[in-house]
């Protein structure tokens, strides 16, 4: 295969463990009908192990030198390759009508929170999504309430869906080695979110001002928006700190304060 110098601004940093990938495509028990989509198939070191078990792969990538090399050594019958940048991709176009799409990909560092976001936008589509990701990102869209990792990340994630810390995954199974550790972490969507918030972009809104000052009482960090007679009405002492809140507990707040909630 022609050599292929990892480019900065792409954040690349190529899977090379073979051991590893093998872990990882265990870990999916595909099935032979599965529609998967590979995002970022970079040198197709989960390319090939995947085409070992699928009769077809749908992969997206952005580096027009990669996707020379995949066009090179794969037919279009078994591996379509969207050109296209994963963060404006709609994947919605890719779901066969009978089964939900499958996601995996080693994500590049820089883009993977907002990409992550940018398919549970599109979660109704979607079964479920394996990442290898930096492994401070995957203890934080992991963590429970109460501990060091959760945060504004881990409770607009698992407001989506449910996620599994996999794996432990080194800097040497990589080329060049990151300077972080990774980790493997699947996202499975909620089929029906457990708790429904009436208004999602408040909800969010209301999470990101109460991690404003994540070690103080969580009545300080939401004066402006929570009353002390809400945090009552929710059920949520309001001497505790935001990170010892849960998902339901965001959503109560969420729901007594949306701003047409006083119209309902």
């Amino acid at each position: 295969m022609t050599e292929h110098r990892t480019r900065k601004r792409f954040g690349q940093h190529f899977l090379h463990d073979r051991n590893l990938v093998d872990l990882m495509v265990r870990t999916l028990g595909l099935q032979k009908d599965d529609t998967l989509v590979e995002i970022g198939p970079g040198r197709g070191a989960l390319t090939y192990p995947l085409l070992e078990q699928l009769p077809h792969l749908h992969v997206v990538e952005l580096d027009r030198d990669l996707i020379a090399l995949l066009r090179q050594e794969n037919s279009p019958e078994r591996l379509t390759i969207h050109e296209s940048d994963a963060l404006r991709f709609d994947f919605r176009t890719l779901k066969p009508t009978d089964k939900p799409l499958r996601v995996i990909g080693n994500l590049p560092y820089n883009i993977s929170t907002p990409l992550i976001f940018h398919l549970l936008s599109q979660a109704d589509a979607i079964s479920d999504m394996t990442f290898m990701l930096q492994k401070e990102v995957v203890d934080r869209l992991t963590a429970s309430p109460g501990t060091r990792d959760w945060g504004r990340l881990s409770i607009m994630v698992q407001y989506h869906c449910q996620a599994d810390y996999l794996f432990f995954v080194p800097p040497e199974a990589f080329s060049p080695p990151p300077r972080v550790d990774s980790a493997v972490v699947r996202l499975m969507p909620h089929a029906s979110l457990p708790h429904p918030a009436d208004d999602e972009e408040h909800l969010r809104r209301l999470v990101a001002q109460a991690f404003t000052q994540r070690r103080k009482a969580i009545r300080n960090s939401l004066k402006s928006q929570v009353t002390l007679e809400q945090f009552e009405q929710a059920g949520i002492d309001a001497g505790l700190r935001p990170d010892q809140l849960s998902v339901a507990d965001y959503v109560a707040l969420a729901n007594i304060t949306r701003p047409d909630s006083a119209k309902a």
